[in-house]
């Protein structure tokens, strides 16, 4: 699989847990030899003015993160447009779901997610959108930008019983056509993480699960990082998810 990464992730460009030094190295370490890095490179201005207002985009710039938000962004992008014809993972930082049009929090600057399904949208690769976020978190930003446009389908899956949860995302899953699946991939509801409730194989499963309807649908799929915050356990659980949308 093709993922998408640069060594600039790995700066503490913050004081919060998603810039906390070792996170990404935790997850290079467990994939490397498994996956084929590609660079990331970052979002164009036009690509990130389409998701946010120009009050926002000011706003990151002055508090000195748009680099490297631009940057995440531009590998969510890189693997939307991979995702296309096989499965891709965009290992980015910061992660984007709670960033709105014209705000942001929880540890987020842009929507990595939004811009790069606009991206495909613009350009006519996509008409339709299945959007998976399995964060602990509700992807509330993805929602107040994606969900008035009408192409996208968002499911965040929600209970504190593991089996109805992955039931859940299978029903999610199935409910309708389109041409990709975007997975906003956030790793923080694992038992030995904040949420206390998945394990490492229900992630392999998710990914799996994500596979399969692709290959049903004849559709593509790709995921960006959001959350996961124990070191130990998170490059592990990368890997079985990528290993599941892979069809192990």
């Amino acid at each position: 699989m093709k993922v998408i990464y640069h060594d600039d992730f790995c700066q503490c460009y913050t004081t919060d847990p998603a810039a906390a030094h070792g996170r990404m190295e935790a997850v290079v370490k467990a994939i490397s030899g498994r996956v084929d890095f590609i660079q990331a490179k970052p979002a164009g201005e036009s690509d990130i003015s389409d998701v946010h207002t120009e009050s926002h985009i000011a706003l990151v710039e002055r508090e000195g993160l748009y680099d490297i938000a631009a940057l995440a962004a531009g590998g969510a992008i890189m693997a939307a447009e991979i995702g296309m014809s096989e499965p891709a993972f965009a290992l980015i930082r910061p992660p984007g779901h709670h960033a709105s049009a014209g705000s942001a929090w929880g540890f987020c600057y842009f929507n990595n997610m939004a811009i790069a399904l606009e991206r495909l949208k613009r350009e006519r690769k996509i008409v339709k959108a299945f959007l998976l976020d399995f964060d602990l978190h509700f992807g509330d930003g993805t929602v107040n930008i994606m969900e008035r446009k009408g192409y996208v389908t968002i499911h965040n899956p929600s209970s504190s019983d593991r089996n109805e949860y992955l039931r859940g995302i299978e029903r999610g899953l199935s409910s309708a056509s389109f041409d990709i699946i975007g997975v906003s991939a956030g790793f923080d509801n694992h038992k030995e993480d904040w949420g206390g409730l998945l394990t490492t194989e229900d992630y392999k499963t998710i990914g799996h699960m994500v596979w399969e309807t692709g290959q049903k649908k004849r559709c593509g799929c790709f995921a960006v990082l959001e959350g996961g915050y124990n070191h130990r356990v998170l490059g592990e659980n990368v890997l079985a998810f990528l290993e599941g949308m892979e069809g192990g």
